[in-house]
């Protein structure tokens, strides 16, 4: 697994916000700021976005845009389940958080029989589906697309025809099915969450680590919990929104920021801990969006750091 394979993922048709898809360019323009060769000779598998979508009209108002993720979906399933076939490690760069339910898919394509740990760190539960969605925008149900579980006990929407459809079309790309068992969810840094999120979560049992008890139990208490609770897990995917730090640390350059989130220091700590753990095969980074940065292209800056310290790690596997 020491051969890294990057991923370039500029989708942002999830988002509610516009600029996303300029996140894993801003990243790159960070690395040229301080005349870093990092990225000089990677090599990227790049996946085609649907970001035209966004100009045109939309008929699904409870899934926006999900037929374009469809498309996404599709392309990573491929992508990851192939890298991981050639054992090599994807890491992911990816725009907004929505197609990060296509990267579980290719993970599970590739290990259908794993037992697949998720560490999903974000300020986000993103477990909504199209019955519960407030807004439409499907960043905030990747996870519900991969868990089987539509949450129909909070259904607040009624579907169009288009818009199941397209639902059970996406829920069944590469593995018809729950890609992963809800024992095997742990958050971390999860702070804004919907009513139909906290009903979802309870129901289910879903960890999450929030920020006060990484103060108090330290890094190496969560990690611990972790491990324990990922414990019969074959196989863990690390899922790493900026939006799990705190912007008045970092910056406002992400789509939906929450105060009172990880510190910089505390994030990499914990991200190159996990990835260091020998049963993770596959991290992503997602959300950095330098539209919205008062800072210049601090968040940028901040994920390129992260990203060096992350890929070290992985490298010596």
């Amino acid at each position: 697994m020491k051969n890294i394979q990057y991923i370039l993922n500029k989708s942002e048709i999830t988002a509610g916000t516009r600029g996303a898809s300029l996140g894993p360019e801003a990243i790159f323009a960070a690395a040229r700021t301080q005349q870093d060769l990092f990225f000089q000779h990677q090599n990227f598998i790049h996946i085609q976005d649907t970001n035209h979508l966004l100009d045109n009209p939309d008929h699904n108002p409870h899934a926006k845009r999900i037929q374009g993720l469809i498309s996404v979906f599709e392309q990573l399933n491929v992508q990851v389940a192939d890298t991981l076939k050639k054992e090599q490690f994807p890491f992911l760069i990816a725009a907004d958080h929505g197609s990060a339910g296509g990267t579980i898919c290719g993970i599970k394509s590739a290990f259908p029989n794993a037992k697949l740990g998720i560490v999903w760190i974000d300020a986000h539960a993103d477990i909504h589906t199209p019955y519960t969605t407030p807004s439409g925008n499907m960043h905030g149900m990747p996870l519900g697309t991969v868990i089987g579980d539509d949450n129909l006990e909070c259904q607040r929407n009624d579907l169009n025809a288009s818009t199941l459809a397209h639902w059970e079309t996406l829920k069944k790309i590469g593995f018809d099915g729950p890609k992963f068992h809800p024992d095997h969810l742990v958050y971390v840094a999860v702070r804004d969450t919907e009513p139909e999120e906290e009903a979802i979560m309870k129901r289910l049992a879903i960890k999450n680590y929030t920020v006060e008890e990484v103060r108090t139990h330290k890094i190496q208490g969560i990690l611990a919990g972790i491990q324990n609770r990922l414990k019969d897990c074959t196989h863990v995917y690390v899922s790493f929104d900026v939006d799990s730090m705190d912007p008045d640390l970092t910056s406002y350059g992400t789509g939906t920021p929450v105060k009172n989130g990880l510190t910089i220091e505390e994030a990499k700590e914990l991200l190159t801990q996990l990835v260091a753990w020998e049963k993770t095969v596959c991290f992503e980074i997602v959300e950095v969006n330098p539209c919205l940065d008062e800072k210049k292209n601090k968040m940028a800056e901040i994920a390129f750091e992260i990203i060096k310290d992350v890929a070290a790690v992985i490298a010596a596997k």
